[in-house]
């Protein structure tokens, strides 16, 4: 019996130091990741938050840069529209303007025409448009039955005119007595039409 090693020993019950160590190592390791796996959650989560709000405020940023690309090149339509009503000659561009802007489009390559299957230029199109419409431009003879122009009215009176920088508080009477009468006059040719 003295035959036997104290190592000898130690297999026989079946304790291997081995295994002990390797399994006190393991339950430090997972302890220690259950200590710090609340520390990584939070930070993860903090992260998220921040990916997300990031995200949102890009989104944000584009919609908001598209709306402006958008407005912007509305109003580049609309100054092109109304540039060429006025390049035409129309004397009513704001009438004439709402009339056409509806039927005037964008093409992929930038320039403007009208819908439809002509699909006309923006200048062929509005110069059909005005040709179409006379009443948009200015009148041709301003003459007529009821006109007057200011050269006669003013040799038919042969008044001496009153300035009317000259009519100020504290004029002398006869002064003040000539801007009256000439007030009354010019008050009853309007009223007869003259």
């Amino acid at each position: 019996m003295s035959d036997h090693t104290p190592m000898d020993k130690a297999p026989a019950t079946g304790v291997d130091i081995r295994d002990v160590v390797r399994h006190a190592i393991e339950e430090f390791v997972r302890a220690e990741q259950e200590k710090a796996e609340p520390a990584y959650k939070a930070e993860l989560q903090d992260e998220r938050k921040r990916r997300e709000g990031l995200e949102a405020r890009l989104n944000q940023l584009v919609e908001e840069n598209r709306k402006a690309r958008s407005m912007a090149e509305e109003a580049d339509r609309n100054s092109q529209i109304r540039s060429e009503l006025q390049r035409l000659g129309v004397a009513k561009v704001d009438l004439a303007f709402r009339a056409v802007k509806d039927e005037i489009m964008r093409r992929d390559d930038g320039h403007l025409q009208s819908k439809g299957p002509e699909a006309k230029s923006l200048q062929d199109y509005l110069s059909g448009f005005v040709q179409e419409n006379p009443e948009l431009l200015p009148a041709r003879i301003a003459g007529g039955s009821g006109v007057q122009t200011p050269g006669k009215s003013t040799a038919q009176e042969g008044s001496s005119g009153v300035e009317i920088d000259k009519i100020r508080p504290g004029m002398n009477k006869d002064d003040l007595d000539r801007v009256r009468r000439e007030i009354s006059k010019l008050a009853n040719q309007a009223l007869r039409g003259v």
